[in-house]
């Protein structure tokens, strides 16, 4: 099969060098013409599934990072500097096999004495902070703008408010319209997967007794057609692996779904419930900073609720060749544990510190995977950007899910680095789109963000294999895993060439990356397509080899 578009390996001049030194003996080669290659034409196995974002084009003929290649033919026996990666996310499981001898450990901390030993404000902050205390469910932004104005201006007419308050009437009327239509729309989502669940379960059960077996193909269902007894059972399911190749996977995705739009209603819709009140602070107040514990696994001791931010440490640094588990893209990485975002909407005081906090306490590189519509103290947040840009550290985010054009007019995801959508706050954070792991027009996943001013590189985030609580690994997919593969790639690049400023690493992530000159579909709608080198600032999709022999070049020079 060939792809109807080439990569470009990006090298200064297109030329041939040599690099002397500790890496010993690079030569790079541009890789151009890929038209002409040969290119994998048959399904992935499930062990290149669970590594496809470290192939590498030319060697495995899938779109990854290069990141096996990278170790094998560079990096080799190298040794590297420790870098701490802060993870501000849902938590972390602290105790998975694949994670716990990556972990930062405050080494100025006496654990467990109750005591602030290193005088930075938090007591026993061993392997990072939790600021969110006990909490795991929280509103959405706009439910809570709704809730503040709602005293103010609920069953109020637009003519009996003051000029003075016509913005914040506006605002009320604009959160208040999306909360009933989300509400709406998840209620109905829930009720319809009872449904069909409540029907497919009786069936399946019969449809299993006949054939005695509980995991059967649709070729085995057609053998019922005829059982006049089973009929409707038959008809039903044999609709059902449209959707999956197995009834069980179907339960238990529809329980799954069920689970999750019950949340929403409880937590993310909820306007009875105080979920801040155990915490005990003035959400917005930022010099309020004296709450939280250190339990950054959360409160929960099934760790069902840090399943996100296990999964994003994984990705970037499950230890690598212990025989277990995978292998994150980093090695000499600490990973140093914040624990600020809900199951809804993280509040940006929460942020602004966890930010801080995280690099006052020694990371180089930060990531973020979460995102939001509506940030009433983004102020609070770009000062910590800006803090963290002085500072010398490098924030990679997950560009968002909504599969939307981050450019368009009236459209802001927080956070970001761009406080009119078009003037840069910070040279050090970068935004990360997800590629899948499929050539051509389809390459670009269709839940991902785009954006030729917001969104500065893609990288894998489709059926990413990595670390969930308990010792346990899943496929999971979402921007919110593109931007661990490249917090990997940059902790990599300050590990190996620490005299790089992190504005320097961020541009070689940019400029090292494969271009393309395809012709994408966004958003998942056929109609809507733009060549792949006008959806990020970049144009391209980050590669670590090239990123390595490019930043080999520069500290050369």
């Amino acid at each position: 099969m060939k792809t109807p578009f080439k990569f470009l390996l990006f090298i200064a001049a297109s030329s041939i060098f040599m690099a002397c030194g500790s890496v010993g003996q690079l030569v790079s080669t541009p890789i151009e013409n890929i038209d002409s290659m040969p290119l994998k034409a048959t399904p992935l196995t499930e062990d290149q599934y669970k590594v496809w974002g470290h192939l590498d084009l030319v060697k495995d003929t899938v779109p990854g990072m290069s990141v096996i290649r990278t170790y094998d033919e560079i990096i080799k026996n190298r040794k590297g500097k420790t870098i701490i990666v802060g993870v501000i996310d849902s938590g972390v499981d602290i105790t998975h096999e694949d994670l716990k001898n990556v972990l930062w450990t405050n080494p100025n901390e006496i654990a467990n004495n109750g005591k602030d030993d290193d005088n930075n404000g938090f007591i026993d902050d061993i392997h990072g902070w939790n600021f969110l205390g006990d909490i795991v469910g929280e509103n959405m932004e706009y439910v809570r703008i709704m809730r503040r104005l709602a005293p103010k201006f609920e069953n109020k007419e637009e003519s009996a408010i003051s000029t003075a308050d016509r913005q914040d009437y506006a605002l009320y009327k604009k959160v208040r319209a999306e909360f009933l239509k989300e509400k709406q729309e998840t209620l109905a989502n829930k009720t319809q997967y009872e449904s069909i669940l409540s029907q497919i379960t009786p069936a399946h059960a019969a449809v299993s007794k006949k054939l005695g077996k509980e995991n059967y193909t649709k070729e085995e269902l057609k053998t019922l057609k005829d059982d006049s007894s089973l009929q409707q059972e038959v008809l039903m399911l044999n609709q059902m692996f449209s959707f999956a190749d197995n009834i069980p996977k179907i339960i238990k995705e529809l329980g799954e779904g069920i689970t999750y739009f019950s949340g929403r209603l409880n937590n993310n819709f909820n306007t009875d419930a105080n979920f801040r009140a155990v915490l005990g602070d003035n959400p917005y107040d930022i010099t309020d900073t004296k709450y939280g514990n250190n339990q950054v696994s959360g409160p929960d001791p099934k760790m069902e609720d840090v399943k996100h931010g296990t999964h994003v440490s994984g990705i970037i640094a499950a230890q690598r060749n212990n025989g277990i588990g995978m292998n994150g893209v980093a090695q000499n990485v600490q990973i140093m544990v914040v624990r600020a975002v809900p199951d809804g909407d993280e509040y940006d005081k929460d942020v602004a510190l966890a930010i801080r906090y995280a690099v006052d306490n020694g990371a180089k590189v930060l990531n973020t995977s979460f995102g939001k519509f509506y940030s009433p103290n983004a102020e609070w947040v770009f000062d910590a950007i800006k803090y963290a840009a002085e500072k010398d550290v490098l924030i990679v985010n997950a560009a968002g899910n909504d599969g939307i054009d981050l450019d368009d007019d009236g459209v802001n995801v927080y956070p970001n680095d761009q406080t009119n959508n078009i003037t840069e706050i910070s040279d050090t954070f970068l935004s990360v789109g997800a590629l899948t792991y499929t050539y051509g027009s389809g390459m670009v996943t269709d839940f991902s963000n785009y954006g030729k001013s917001n969104v500065d590189v893609f990288a894998p985030g489709d059926k990413i294999w990595a670390t969930t609580p308990n010792n346990e690994y899943e496929f999971l997919q979402g921007t919110s895993m593109a931007a661990p593969n490249v917090t990997g790639i940059a902790a990599m690049l300050r590990s190996y060439y620490p005299q790089l400023s992190a504005a320097q690493v961020k541009q070689i992530i940019m400029d090292s990356g494969l271009s393309s000159s395809a012709t994408v579909i966004l958003g998942g709608e056929q109609d809507n397509t733009r060549k792949f080198s006008e959806i990020s600032k970049s144009g391209k999709m980050v590669n670590m080899y090239n990123a390595f022999l490019l930043a080999e070049r520069i500290t050369k020079n």
